[in-house]
């Protein structure tokens, strides 16, 4: 079978600093993984993840805020980042079949999240599944736009929960910096990309 062809110019992140758009493409990450650059990998991970599921909700708007800033948007976008974040850590090339355990393992795990510590089942059926099929939460679980607290009872705060997923990230992209190039996180991060790669063909 025919091996496909990988278009290299194809950009793998993009964001903005200051007005300037950035960009990086396949054959960008590869110059990067020659020379062991973890700065600049962390970097575009970092980016990849941060301008598609964190940046949309810190637009400081006053308008913004008020008409169009939603928690259930939010959440959502939070979900597919927690999901996103775990296959980076432990290497999955995809999820299927394993979501349930992802949102398991992340609340375990993430010293972030240490009021969610043993509720991650519950987050994954009654919010994450809740929203991605049903478009709403379900089992009497709520979702505002709070970020005093993380949770009260079954009402999520979306902002906070927005938040300290935010500190997740940028815990993942120092821990890339600190790890040695061979070390398991380096290993699974390197099989995602490869997936992520492949199906850019």
């Amino acid at each position: 079978m025919a091996t496909k062809k990988i278009d290299t110019s194809f950009e793998i992140a993009r964001y903005f600093d200051n007005g300037v758009r950035i960009s990086v493409t396949i054959k960008q990450y590869f110059e990067f993984l020659n020379v062991q650059d973890k700065d600049a990998i962390s970097n575009m991970v970092y980016h990849r993840l941060h301008a598609r599921y964190i940046k949309p909700f810190v637009f400081d708007n006053k308008s913004y805020k008020k008409e169009f800033k939603n928690g259930f948007s939010i959440m959502a976008n939070c979900c597919l980042l927690i999901e996103t974040l775990h296959s980076f850590k432990h290497g999955w090339g995809d999820s299927n079949g394993r979501s349930g355990q992802a949102f398991k393992d992340f609340f375990e795990s993430d010293s972030n999240f240490k009021e969610l510590k043993s509720r991650g089942s519950e987050i994954y059926t009654n919010i994450r599944c809740g929203i991605l099929h049903q478009g709403e939460t379900i089992n009497g679980w709520k979702i505002d736009r709070g970020n005093k607290s993380l949770i009260d009872g079954k009402t999520i705060h979306a902002v906070a929960f927005q938040e300290r997923l935010e500190k997740s990230l940028n815990d993942y992209k120092d821990l890339l910096r600190k790890e040695k190039w061979d070390s398991e996180h380096w290993d699974n991060f390197r099989t995602k990309m490869r997936k992520i790669i492949s199906n850019c063909a």
